[in-house]
């Protein structure tokens, strides 16, 4: 596979990697050559040990979908101006909420890097008013991706 950022990867499939069209499990068979994925799993090099692959949607002309806030491209290096897109909760402090993990973690996770792929999810902290804060890595922008309560992006920041 090539990764967003143009990078050559190798996908291994574990016993218990699971596949997912959306809300839907499905099997990777149905995956079709060249459609969008992310891949979630352990990191060895340039190979990722596959614990869940979800097909990212596409929109009309068969592109992937992104947020209201569009997809950023990465360039590593490249300096950023601070910048605040979509909704951010209006009382949101970082460093608040409750870090949550398992398949409510993996759906925020998936639906952050599939409107803004190249970077790292570190975690992902279960907010007041119920939405998620996705915290992201290793780009220049954003730092933070916040996920509604139906895994949608709805802001950046």
């Amino acid at each position: 596979m090539t990764t967003s950022a143009g990078q050559k990867v190798t996908v291994d499939e574990a016993s218990a990697t699971t596949y997912r069209r959306g809300t839907s499990s499905i099997s990777a068979s149905t995956i079709a050559q060249g459609e969008n994925v992310v891949v979630l799993g352990t990191v060895n090099g340039t190979t990722i040990t596959a614990t869940q692959v979800a097909v990212q949607p596409t929109v009309g002309g068969g592109s992937a979908a992104s947020s209201a806030a569009g997809v950023v491209p990465f360039q590593r290096g490249a300096p950023s101006p601070s910048k605040q897109v979509g909704q951010i909760p209006a009382n949101y402090t970082e460093g608040s909420g409750t870090i949550v993990s398992g398949t409510t973690a993996n759906q925020a996770t998936v639906a952050a890097l599939a409107a803004y792929p190249g970077g790292v999810v570190d975690r992902v902290v279960k907010l007041s008013n119920g939405e998620y804060e996705v915290h992201y890595i290793g780009v220049n922008w954003p730092h933070h991706i916040f996920v509604n309560q139906d895994f949608k992006v709805v802001g950046a920041s």
